[in-house]
């Protein structure tokens, strides 16, 4: 008999697995990085490391994952497959796919669903608030991007079921919290009373930016920094100088935080246009929530204040055996998601 169920989202850069009990409780919450774009050796490395934490008897484990679109595959379909195997090859027989409205599959019937499969993460996270809220909108920004999912009269408002549609639609903006390059936020900036151009390279990430303000929590962030060096405050400032084309001597660290709060700024008005275009869908506002999830919550704070909405996190809808676990569930919200929706089923 099944007594505890396992969630593992398969993302690009991280691995996450939650583990429940039969009544939905976290019992355990785990996040390990995986740079999948180096091939599935590294996916088979997170797994060994997070595997021997978990138990291993009377456990069905769910599985949903966005790590198919790293180019280390040919095509999404193909990455969907090799990701499926290797699952199925260290998990054992009892391995649930998500495969969003059809609920989970198994192994036999991925080859068919592979479209259903990619990058479904997001889905398994609105199928299970919608349950329980009436209206909001659920934004979940992680390392990498942002995902957001309109929620009203307990329905999510889904417009697209592929990244293409959904970055067509703002429900998929990619922007995140750590890995973003710099570049991707602002071509200019203000600095020492001069719009500056921002340099096309890939010298600095928004973990430094996060990292200058204060709000990255180290223990959230587990990419490599863009050259390779540590996470220290002055590691970051002279990566962040060298997107303006100068040293971390060239401006007293007041400066660089200035500048490191513009960034910040700057994506948060990434994140809003996305807001706003989700807000005009609606003919009511009244009782609506932002709902927060993911490595940039912090994010979706500032937003809510900044528009006046009320302010929710995820952790909030978790039971879990202590805050630590909670908390971690809810920076791996899909993961817990899957799991429990698989548990509700079983």
């Amino acid at each position: 008999m099944t007594k505890q169920f396992i969630g593992w989202d398969v993302g690009g850069a991280h691995l996450k697995a939650v583990l429940i009990d039969c009544r939905g409780v976290v019992l355990q919450a785990l996040q390990v990085s995986c740079p999948l774009w180096r091939g599935l050796p590294t996916l088979k490395s997170a797994i060994d490391t997070l595997l021997p934490k978990l138990p291993s008897e009377h456990v069905k484990h769910a599985i949903t994952m966005t790590g198919e679109l790293v180019d280390a595959f040919d095509s999404r379909s193909d990455g969907v497959l090799q990701i499926a195997r290797l699952m199925q090859q260290n998990l054992g027989d009892n391995c649930y796919y998500y495969a969003r409205e059809l609920g989970f599959i198994r192994f036999d019937q991925v080859p068919n669903n592979t479209q259903r499969i990619a990058s479904a993460n997001w889905y398994a996270s609105a199928d299970f608030l919608a349950a329980i809220v009436e209206k909001g909108l659920f934004i979940d920004v992680g390392s990498t991007t942002a995902d957001f999912v309109l929620i009203n009269e307990a329905t999510a408002q889904v417009k697209g079921f592929n990244d293409a549609i959904r970055l067509q639609t703002s429900e998929l903006v990619y922007t995140g919290a750590y890995r973003t390059s710099i570049m991707a936020v602002a071509t200019h900036v203000p600095f020492d009373g001069e719009w500056v151009p921002v340099v096309a390279e890939h010298f600095a990430t928004m973990a430094d930016v996060y990292r200058i303000t204060g709000d990255c929590r180290e223990a959230d962030e587990m990419s490599d920094t863009a050259d390779g060096k540590g996470k220290s405050l002055s590691q970051s400032i002279i990566r962040l100088a060298r997107m303006i084309g100068r040293d971390m001597a060239d401006a007293e660290n007041e400066a660089w935080l200035g500048l490191a709060f513009y960034l910040k700024h700057a994506q948060i008005s990434l994140l809003k246009q996305a807001v706003f275009r989700h807000l005009s869908r609606l003919s009511a506002q009244e009782d609506f929530c932002f709902i927060a999830a993911g490595a940039g919550d912090f994010l979706v704070k500032e937003l809510s204040q900044q528009l006046g909405f009320q302010y929710r996190h995820v952790k909030e809808l978790i039971q879990a055996s202590d805050s630590e676990a909670r908390d971690t569930a809810a920076l791996c919200f899909p993961a817990f998601a899957v799991a429990t929706i698989l548990q509700k089923n079983a």
